[in-house]
């Protein structure tokens, strides 16, 4: 005799392939009709009811199942089934994917989009819409699912026929820049979650610099799906951690909790009570332990969650990974691949689904388009609301007009902030850069900011404009704590938030490392985030090689649409924070100096924006006899060592190359202006603390750091690594 299913009382868990079932998962008892567990569907000769178990004495012998009601409702029924098997058969004819969580968790996509999300499938962009974010990207055919049932013009049927092919619509991950209606970029587990955060983040500072009494311009929820594996990774710890303490009560994440992951079993590796781990962050939890069935307990959980003003909500979703699928069923087997023809075919006759492939039955599709105009009456009534708003409130609604709906920047924004880096005495270019910070915070009133705990070393505080705090969410210093990959993923999800936030983050440059999964996703979804990294070399001294980075600029280079400034004076800052302001699609890294600077003589604002420029040649026609190259605090030490080489009779070119990847952007003749044919690479020498890696390109000959550095004073490590004037003069002569 063996347990193979449930009826009222308990969701039935697969033990293994043998069906072989776990009761110790129990269910809140529900009205929805029974689910008999797939993978252990036999032909009953025995049949006997004990305490809301079914006992069934199993033969050798498998067959189709009854047809399964799985919440007592055809229509639902349909509707769901509609998500499944566009999922499913998405996947298969791709014949690559993960079927299992749409299969799982269409239930409760379906009752969360239906029931609950306000947005305009024709129009992605709608301030107001409520944001979705599927952290578990891997169940992409779920969101494209959803946006081609609820009409978006995004993703149509021959997208859905494409997934995962060369040009479509449909990539294996969802990316926010190639399907409208995806806010963000997700496939790195954890990530999406954390994105959330930082969208719950914008909204709550908007509605609180925005909202009056009457006038609730900005009152949307952020919801999101991750699963077990979300939860594993430590991104979303740091990223929760925080939210938890802001408050953010209009943030609702709904854990898929299937107990399944690419190794098998969570059961190996993660066995932690996490709804006790996010009730200890200051989340409220909520269980539905039915998550199969049980829509009803679905949607009261979303509602005491938007109930619940002070606190993001957790929904700890129990469901079974494949659901329907007779053999794949609660196993890692749904999990990331292809179901094959012939389970298809079993899923289908057990879930009484008799349409053919991606065919969805009128009457259901009908029921999903009706959001199209839905979605558009509450953009209707937004847009008269926020006329109304404008006649009372003119100041702020033109601002919100310009700043909010359109990202514009508002005039002479760029003017002040050349004039301060022009205008500017030398110092360490961290100094530079807070000074910098403060002309922004005065002339943008979108940009928000913070650092990991590292303010006072950063100094990255904008005075006089608040912190960003549970009670105060119209700060616009955010507090990130020691938590810089959270941090990263966060400022991503405040970027893509739609409100035009435009935020910079910051940590010493070595720390990077922490956050650089994050900061790859910036540069993948064009999302411009503004990088504030200071102590940029072994020049940062004492605190050592933990602390002194080396090959991270090379490393940055090397990763695509990406601005890696490292900038040399006031004048260089300033263009370098120019360019992170402008380029919205486009992440901005800016490396910061602890040491000080000197003022270069010949700094050009413009041609820093380039990334690249000529500060002085004393020779004749551009063929100058040596060309030194350098970057940051290392310009000071080609400009000593010019003037000593022309003090032999040496005609020398000195070039600032603070950004390659702006200077790649130049058109040739500019590219000729700084770096001319006539100086062959082998009279190049460039300059820099950091790793030779990638500067054969421009020079011939470096003058670098190939190994980790040494703790010391930094004046004393710069000189035990030949960062000196006198070891340029050397190398250069010997050219």
């Amino acid at each position: 005799m063996a347990f193979v299913g449930t009826f009222t009382g308990v969701t039935a868990r697969a033990e293994s392939r043998r069906g072989l079932l776990s009761t110790a998962r129990p269910a809140v008892s529900s009205s929805a009709s029974s689910f008999v567990a797939p993978s252990a569907l036999k032909r009953a000769s025995v049949a006997k009811h004990a305490g809301g178990m079914t006992m069934v004495e199993a033969a050798d012998t498998v067959v189709p199942a009854p047809l399964l009601k799985q919440t007592g409702d055809d229509f639902k029924d349909m509707c769901i089934n509609s998500i499944r098997f566009i999922s499913i058969d998405g996947v298969e004819k791709a014949n690559s994917g993960h079927p299992g969580m749409p299969m799982g968790m269409a239930p409760a996509a379906y009752t969360l989009f239906q029931n609950y999300m306000t947005f305009n499938p024709k129009n992605p962009n709608y301030v107001n819409r409520d944001r979705f974010v599927l952290s578990a990207g891997h169940g992409s055919m779920l969101i494209y699912s959803l946006l081609y049932l609820y009409g978006y013009d995004s993703v149509n049927m021959d997208d859905l026929k494409n997934f995962r092919q060369l040009g479509s619509r449909t990539p294996g991950h969802p990316e926010n820049f190639e399907t409208a209606g995806v806010e963000v970029t997700t496939g790195p587990l954890g990530q999406g979650v954390c994105n959330a955060v930082g969208i719950a983040m914008s909204e709550a500072h908007i509605a609180a610099t925005y909202n009056k009494p009457g006038f609730d311009l900005v009152d949307n929820y952020t919801y999101a799906i991750m699963g077990d594996g979300c939860v594993m990774e430590g991104i979303s710890g740091e990223a929760c951690s925080l939210a938890g303490h802001l408050g953010l009560g209009k943030l609702i994440v709904l854990y898929d909790d299937n107990n399944i992951s690419i190794d098998g079993n969570t059961d190996i590796s993660f066995t932690e009570d996490v709804g006790k781990r996010y009730e200890a962050y200051g989340w409220q939890v909520i269980d539905v332990p039915n998550g199969n069935v049980d829509t009803d307990a679905i949607a009261k959980a979303i509602e005491d969650g938007k109930a619940c003003t002070d606190k993001p909500t957790l929904i700890k979703v129990t469901t079974m990974i494949g659901f329907g699928s007779p053999n794949k069923s609660d196993s890692h087997d749904s999990h990331g691949a292809a179901l094959g023809k012939d389970e298809v075919t079993a899923t289908r006759e057990y879930l009484g689904w008799e349409y053919p492939e991606f065919e969805v039955p009128q009457k259901a599709l009908d029921h999903f388009r009706s959001k199209i105009d839905e979605g558009a009456e509450a953009e209707k009534a937004w847009n008269a609301k926020f006329a109304e708003y404008k006649s009372k409130f003119p100041e702020l609604g033109a601002q919100f007009e310009s700043c909010v709906l359109k990202g514009e920047l508002p005039s002479g924004w760029e003017a002040e902030l050349k004039a301060y880096g022009e205008g500017a005495k030398a110092n360490a270019t961290r100094k530079l850069s807070e000074a910098s910070l403060q002309v922004l915070a005065k002339t943008i009133p979108n940009w928000v900011g913070g650092s990991a705990d590292l303010a006072p070393s950063n100094l990255t505080i904008m005075e006089g404009y608040g912190d960003f705090q549970k009670a105060t969410p119209e700060g616009r210093n955010l507090r990130f704590g020691v938590r810089e990959h959270g941090m990263g993923a966060i400022c991503n999800g405040i970027v893509l938030s739609g409100y035009n936030l435009l935020p910079y983050c910051a940590t010493f440059f070595i720390f990077t490392d922490y956050m650089r999964a994050s900061m790859r996703l910036a540069a993948l979804s064009q999302v411009g985030v503004v990088y504030t990294m200071t102590h940029d070399s072994v020049a940062l001294g004492e605190d050592g090689p933990t602390h002194q980075p080396i090959e991270h600029l090379a490393s940055y280079r090397a990763m695509p649409n990406i601005n890696m400034y490292r900038p040399a004076d006031p004048v260089e800052v300033a263009a370098a924070y120019a360019v992170g302001v402008e380029s919205r699609k486009t992440p901005t890294i800016i490396a910061l100096t602890r040491q000080g600077t000197k003022k270069l003589e010949n700094g050009s604002y413009e041609g820093a924006k380039k990334g690249a420029y000529v500060l002085s040649d004393n020779s004749s026609g551009g063929a100058a006899d040596l060309c030194l190259i350098a970057t940051g605090s290392e310009v000071d030490l080609i400009v000593d060592a010019a003037e000593e080489l022309r003090k032999s009779g040496k005609t020398v070119r000195v070039v600032s190359m603070p950004c390659w990847e702006r200077f790649e952007l130049q058109d040739e003749s500019y590219k000729q202006s700084v770096l001319p044919d006539a100086i062959p690479l082998i009279k190049r020498l460039s300059v820099e603390a950091m790793s030779s890696f990638g500067w054969a390109k421009y020079a011939g000959n470096q003058v670098s750091i190939d190994t980790f550095g040494a703790s010391g004073p930094g004046p004393a490590v710069m000189k035990l690594f030949n960062m000196t004037v006198e070891n340029v003069v050397a190398k250069a002569s010997a050219l």
